[in-house]
């Protein structure tokens, strides 16, 4: 099970390092984390999933997605295996960065066709990004944009995650117009919805969401919209990478509100809780490492604070490492992952944000994997990083 299964030392690679000098590289000792869900879970977890290109579609990745559908579902059939939620159609699928919306739709209803067939949950994206910022000329086509998304994902028989809103970010200039959309399509949802509050670290556009920059103004009207709206509200998933922000927020949401964190930074500590409490989770990083991420929890909710922890805990340095600014290029470390463990057979990725980040970032990113135990297979894992560091001129 959770047990160092074979030495890897014998395994190496040539790296770069930051002052332009190349390592060999010796893998540590590997780890083994179940294919399945053992045990219970005592937290709801969400994996915002990615999404899997087709390498060889005849298309212009700047210019139109193409996606293998077989494999990107495969992806959240693993996910589900490990007792873990889908957040479909979210900013890990790269919404908002090559996704579109008639995309994203087809999306959201191949994966809730797949989720039903097992009764397992998945949440989806519902937003207004079909609506181009510079279209949007009121609060009310602000409305209507949220009520096509709604009602599409709700006629194909999802539950939602309501996005933030670029239009909204652009014409919202204070709590009252805040106030006003939310109010008006929470009224409208069949069931209760999962709330986002993505920072502008993770999307620029964004940036004065909840009418104001001043965050603390910002969270009291997020919180006195929410808790105002409080039987159409599953829960609030707050991506400010602020670890104190989401327990202070936390504790002043309505009791039958849940905090989602999606505080790449911090999640271990803040899922484990305190006295006042603990976040549920809804992660990108839980793309990354969701066999860890499936037995921590499973640990945790055995009474093991210990082995969740010693799981989880040697993860948060990866996931601070894929996150870092900008942050808004973490999709490519994440495809990177399902590509290192075997999850698709490319690193190709919509939009050709395979080049958002770095060679020295790849490399590190694949230290940290192997020093965390996350490599499913090291073998296979170090002859894919082979091949790409081949690709950036450097030779095995």
């Amino acid at each position: 099970m959770n047990k160092p299964v074979m030495p890897t030392s014998s395994l190496s690679l040539k790296l770069p390092k930051a002052d332009r000098s190349i390592e060999t590289y010796r893998l540590a000792a590997s780890r083994s984390f179940p294919a399945k869900l053992e045990g219970t879970l005592n937290r709801v977890a969400f994996s915002a999933a990615h999404m899997v290109t087709d390498p060889f579609a005849d298309n212009d990745p700047w210019l139109a997605p193409a996606i293998d559908w077989d494999k990107t579902i495969a992806f959240r059939e693993h996910v589900w295996d490990l007792g873990l939620g889908v957040a479909e159609a979210m900013d890990t699928a790269q919404r908002g960065m090559g996704l579109d919306w008639p995309t994203s739709l087809a999306l959201i209803t191949r994966s809730v066709t797949a989720a039903k067939r097992r009764n397992a949950l998945v949440f989806s994206g519902a937003g207004t990004d079909h609506l181009a910022v510079e279209d949007a000329k009121s609060l009310d086509d602000v409305i209507r944009a949220y009520e096509d998304q709604i009602a599409a994902v709700e006629k194909v028989g999802g539950r939602i995650i309501l996005m933030a809103s670029r239009a909204l970010a652009k014409l919202g200039r204070n709590a009252g117009d805040y106030a006003g959309v939310y109010d008006r399509v929470l009224s409208q949802v069949r069931e209760p919805v999962i709330i986002h509050w993505l920072g502008d670290m993770f999307d620029p556009a964004l940036t004065g969401y909840w009418g104001t920059t001043d965050l603390d103004k910002a969270m009291d009207t997020a919180v006195a919209i929410i808790n105002g709206n409080a039987a159409k509200v599953d829960g609030v998933k707050v991506s400010l990478l602020d670890k104190q922000r989401e327990i202070d927020m936390r504790r002043r949401l309505d009791k039958r509100i849940k905090m989602y964190t999606g505080d790449d930074f911090n999640y271990a500590e803040l899922i484990a809780g305190d006295e006042q409490g603990f976040s549920h989770a809804l992660l990108g990083i839980f793309d990354a490492i969701a066999p860890a991420a499936s037995y921590a929890l499973s640990r945790l909710a055995a009474g093991d604070e210990a082995g969740f922890y010693d799981v989880l805990g040697p993860t948060v340095p990866l996931s601070r490492h894929i996150f870092k600014a900008p942050t808004r290029f973490y999709k490519t470390g994440v495809v990177f992952m399902a590509y290192l463990n075997g999850h698709q057979d490319h690193f190709t990725m919509v939009g050709g944000q395979e080049s958002a980040r770095s060679t020295l970032h790849l490399a590190e990113l694949f230290r940290l994997a192997d020093q965390a135990g996350l490599l499913a297979n090291p073998e296979a894992a170090t002859q894919r990083m082979k091949t790409v560091m081949a690709s950036r001129g450097i030779e095995a």
